[in-house]
């Protein structure tokens, strides 16, 4: 679903963000990407789904190169940043629709979604709302629901459990295995260390914009925690 080959990205000055990554995210894997401020997971998650250009290596997702073809890629993929950037001036289900119409996604469809996630987040009474009465929260969880209604193969995320209360928290770990059960990937920056080991079935650490270990959970940790072995190895 997701394959990063040789993926190096540089800023000015020469410095490398990211040095030469190469994953593969399959159907049905939700993928933990671990690493410390700075370590380069965001740089990487904002240009897989096209938000950053790029100098060396490909990113494909469902088999579509992003640099040839973005707007194929985008229309299977959903991305929700770690501070989501919404527009404060339209309602709560009037920025669903708006992203609804953006994918094509029937109006049957969308409302049967929408009643369903926002039930899900107890945030369906405040969709007539501006989203500028919003809390950080509210925000988050709208921002999820926008991404779901159209059905991705691949959900992209960037510290997703930022700003959520714990039943909200719980409530998307059950939809993200539910969408990985149906056919879907999952990629997903994380600072809750316990979470990802509990949740992902694969797990990549990168450090200084190298990655330093992955593959399936359980054999990146070992007989260790997840939190231990992430500390030994930031620590070399």
């Amino acid at each position: 679903m997701l394959t990063i080959r040789h993926f190096t990205k540089s800023y000015k000055g020469g410095k490398k963000a990211v040095d030469d990554l190469n994953l593969v995210v399959e159907k049905g894997d939700i993928y933990g990407f671990i690493g410390h401020n700075g370590a380069g997971k965001t740089t990487t998650i904002r240009s897989v789904v096209g938000v950053l250009d790029f100098e060396e290596g490909d990113i494909e997702i469902d088999g579509i190169s992003i640099k040839k073809d973005p707007v194929a890629c985008k229309r299977v993929t959903a991305y929700i940043p770690d501070n989501p950037d919404l527009y404060d001036h339209l309602t709560g289900i009037q920025y669903l629709n708006f992203i609804g119409d953006l994918y094509s996604v029937s109006r049957t469809d969308r409302e049967l979604l929408i009643k369903k996630y926002g039930d899900a987040f107890q945030i369906t009474d405040s969709l007539g709302n501006l989203i500028s009465s919003y809390s950080h929260g509210m925000k988050q969880k709208l921002a999820i629901i926008s991404a779901l209604i159209h059905r991705p193969k691949l959900l992209v995320l960037d510290e997703p459990f930022v700003g959520l209360d714990p039943q909200a928290a719980h409530t998307l770990k059950t939809i993200m295995a539910d969408l990985c059960r149906n056919g879907s990937a999952i990629f997903f920056s994380t600072h809750v260390l316990d979470v990802a080991e509990k949740l992902c079935n694969k797990i990549a650490i990168i450090k200084a914009g190298q990655l330093i270990t992955h593959g399936r959970t359980e054999d990146v940790k070992g007989d260790h925690s997840l939190e231990d072995v992430f500390l030994e190895l930031i620590d070399k």
